[in-house]
């Protein structure tokens, strides 16, 4: 989660604090200004990407700025884009301005997936200044908008618009603390009581205000549980681009990158978007089930939930095939034996650390890496080696946290060990890494292809480590002071670490044994496409439904409101994964069940709430004061809170 994100979906909040669309301002031009505000934001942006532009002060400055304008903008724009569309449809066209919503909610979706395909080439295929050209990737996103404001300005004359209210926010807080105060300073027994405790506000405001304040606090109060839904929804993009780093992202046809995932979510949203408004809903509703908006978003809460527990199960089978990771006081060690005997391998003086009982047989690893434990944050450890029928005891020191290979070889007609401290994180996105251990009397120049290449120092020299593609070897030119010759490195899987020794044991010339020191990924980065199909359908029932049913429930004079704090719910949960990250402690699966278990409790939250819910009709609160019927003014002063089922 970016901050950026996190800082556009709180914006909202103080784009009603600073209440710009109320100084007798429309929705029309609320979003003209604040998309002005949008544009400005990525011409910073762009001029920050300028190397030519200062020093690095200067840059971050720019881009800290930019990137506040965007996301102010943007923050500003979207609650007022989606009442203002709302408001362009009259009551009898309730359904139609349903179908608004899902189109609105498709054409993000629709922008994010071009964005995806389309900034890294920008950035990547264009070169600004010999480098990555970043300025071009912000620069045409904020010329495009200029282009689509312009577009939208000349339709302005067509568009519906609805006055301004004045300061809504302040007369809401008002009514609110007038309403407590009043009700505490009545609170003799011999006054008569009210239906709702708003109503103690009547003596100074006016029941069409009473009446609008109401219907918000009773939707403000289902909002309440909803972060939880965006906190597991917000993950996609960090803890899932982190899960699938660690799996097998070869398809066969293609090497994905682990961002690339990313790209299912707005995909799958365009797909499901038509087929459930086309053929699930209404299947729905011919078996006579009543799929109202609430238990819409109930629905997606439980998809939502279903999505994490697959995640955990991904986690943990991936975590089975992971190779054990040192912890404090602790290293990983292998012992790898090219020595022309089985040798049998002891640590002195600590029972807790033996390694094998069995030998180990020549040109051969232990089955398993072994967990050893340190005194110290370094030690020194003795090692006892059988070998025919001689003993051999070597020293070597080592730190915690880190990984070892103890290698043993032939030493004239007796033996020695070499400990070699093993890289971390050497594998690359789409990559392999090999390194060789070189028995020859010569230096072994290697040619690896597309201009890399390694030396290996002679006498069971070491080399370092080199990420190379995935693929088959089978030819891989070497060459030493008076030799050319060919090794068949066969074929290097994805993500897997090898060690090649080199070996001169045969009359055909230099020969290569392979070993792998981490195991290829198994796990498909295919497995993650059911979890991405869950947490999709139910992004599609609970985002989509809950922003036609924010409008709906809205009063008229608050319907960018309660948009602007739909929004807000979105930063509250990510602030919710930035507090649980923090404080938690539990490892990667447990955190994804517990994400999972707090969403299904919300639910259950909800799902109460939403049963005693009294849904608002349109037609009592899309019309002004002046043109509704007594009748109808006293049944929403006085609204009874009747059972009302999910």
């Amino acid at each position: 989660m970016s901050p950026r994100k996190l800082f556009f979906h709180l914006s909202p909040l103080k784009r009603y604090h600073l209440d710009l669309p109320n100084f007798q301002r429309s929705h029309l031009r609320t979003i003209i200004s604040l998309s002005l505000v949008y544009v400005l934001g990525h011409v910073i942006k762009s001029l920050g990407a300028l190397p030519i532009l200062g020093g690095h002060i200067v840059h971050t400055v720019l881009s800290l700025t930019g990137l506040s304008l965007i996301a102010l903008g943007t923050g500003g724009i979207k609650p007022c884009v989606a009442a203002f569309g709302g408001d362009q449809f009259e009551k009898k066209h309730e359904e139609e301005r349903t179908r608004y919503f899902s189109v609105f909610y498709l054409s993000i979706n629709a922008g994010s997936l071009i964005s995806t395909f389309i900034t890294p080439m920008l950035r990547g295929d264009v070169q600004c200044f010999g480098e990555d050209c970043y300025a071009l990737a912000f620069g045409v996103p904020g010329l495009l908008m200029v282009i689509a404001l312009v577009v939208f300005a000349m339709g302005s004359k067509m568009y519906k618009k609805t006055p301004p209210e004045g300061n809504v926010v302040t007369q809401v807080v008002k009514c609110i603390w007038f309403a407590i105060s009043n009700r505490f300073k009545n609170h003799s027994g011999e006054i008569p009581k009210r239906q709702h405790w708003l109503d103690w506000a009547a003596e100074k405001y006016p029941k069409q205000l009473i009446m609008d304040v109401k219907a918000l606090t009773r939707v403000l109060l289902l909002y309440i549980p909803l972060p939880m839904f965006w906190a597991l929804l917000e993950q996609q993009g960090s803890r899932w681009t982190l899960q699938a780093t660690r799996m097998n992202r070869n398809l066969g046809f293609i090497v994905l990158q682990p961002d690339q995932m990313q790209v299912l979510n707005p995909l799958l949203v365009l797909i499901f978007i038509p087929l459930f408004d086309l053929v699930i809903y209404p299947l729905v509703s011919r078996c006579g089930i009543n799929f109202s908006s609430l238990r819409k978003m109930a629905v997606g809460m439980i998809l939502a939930c279903l999505a994490f527990a697959v995640v955990a199960v991904v986690e943990i089978k991936i975590n089975e095939m992971a190779p054990p990771q040192p912890g404090p006081q602790e290293i990983v060690l292998q012992v790898l034996n090219l020595a022309d005997d089985e040798v049998k391998v002891a640590v002195l003086g600590d029972e807790n650390n033996a390694l094998l009982t069995e030998s180990i047989k020549s040109f051969q690893k232990m089955p398993h890496p072994s967990k050893l434990h340190l005194k110290t944050e370094s030690q020194n450890f003795q090692f006892h080696l059988k070998y025919r029928n001689l003993s051999v005891y070597t020293e070597h020191s080592v730190e915690e946290k880190k990984w070892y290979t103890l290698v043993i070889r032939k030493d004239g007609e007796n033996i020695s060990s070499m400990m070699v401290k093993d890289a971390e994180n050497i594998t690359t996105d789409g990559m392999t890494a090999v390194r060789f251990v070189n028995t020859l009397h010569k230096e072994v120049n290697i040619n690896l292809g597309a201009d890399i290449s390694l030396s290996v120092g002679e006498d069971y020299g070491v080399s370092a480590y080199k990420t190379v593609q995935i693929g088959e070897y089978p030819e891989v030119h070497c060459r030493t002071e008076d030799d050319d010759f060919s090794l068949n490195l066969g074929l290097l899987d994805f993500g897997a670490v090898y060690l090649f020794v080199i070996t001169n044991n045969t009359n055909q010339g230099p020969q290569v044994w392979k070993t792998e020191d981490i195991p290829a990924n198994k796990i498909s980065i295919a497995w993650q496409l059911p979890q991405y199909i869950l947490v999709s359908a139910g992004e599609v029932m609970f985002s989509v439904t809950g922003l036609e049913f924010s409008y709906s429930q809205a009063p008229s004079s608050m319907k960018s409101v309660l948009q602007a704090a739909w929004l807000l719910t979105i930063g509250v949960g990510n602030v919710i994964v930035l507090a649980v990250a923090q404080f938690s402690g539990l490892v990667q699966w447990a955190e994804f069940i517990l994400f999972s278990c707090l969403l299904l409790l919300v639910f259950l939250i909800f799902s109460i709430m939403g049963y005693y819910y009294v849904p608002v009709k349109s037609e009592d609160i899309m019309e002004p004061e002046d043109k509704r019927s007594p009748h109808i003014q006293e049944d929403m002063t006085n609204l009874d809170t009747n059972n009302t089922k999910l």
